[in-house]
């Protein structure tokens, strides 16, 4: 009598499990779950991808510096959003370059038509 009760009990317990399992399983594949997973696995990539561009950008303006040291260009405070600046002379001789200018090579008058 014992046997077929343990039987019994085991048999209807295993069908418990098989069912909650697949109930799981199906509740996963439905649309809202799908739609959820997939928006869940996007807001990860987007954060993945912010921290690549916060790496990059870190790297740019390492690299940046290094090269400004290298050439001997300086940061001027006074400039807006600390934008790099020629050093003395060849920033003058720069803006005082007034020769070339475009000149076009023909003129076209409107009121020649008329």
């Amino acid at each position: 009598m014992f046997r077929r009760a343990f039987w019994f009990t085991a048999g209807a317990a295993a069908g418990v499990w098989a069912t909650t399992k697949v109930n799981r399983r199906l509740k996963k594949l439905t649309p809202e779950s799908l739609a959820a997973q997939a928006a869940d696995k996007a807001v990860e990539a987007g954060h993945r991808l912010k921290d690549f561009a916060l790496d990059v950008k870190a790297g740019m303006t390492q690299r940046e510096d290094e090269l400004n040291d290298a050439l001997g260009l300086h940061q001027d405070p006074d400039r807006p959003d600390n934008v790099t600046a020629l050093p003395g002379p060849r920033r003058l001789r720069a803006i005082e370059n007034t020769k070339t200018t475009y000149r076009p090579k023909f003129s076209y008058d409107r009121n020649e038509d008329h």
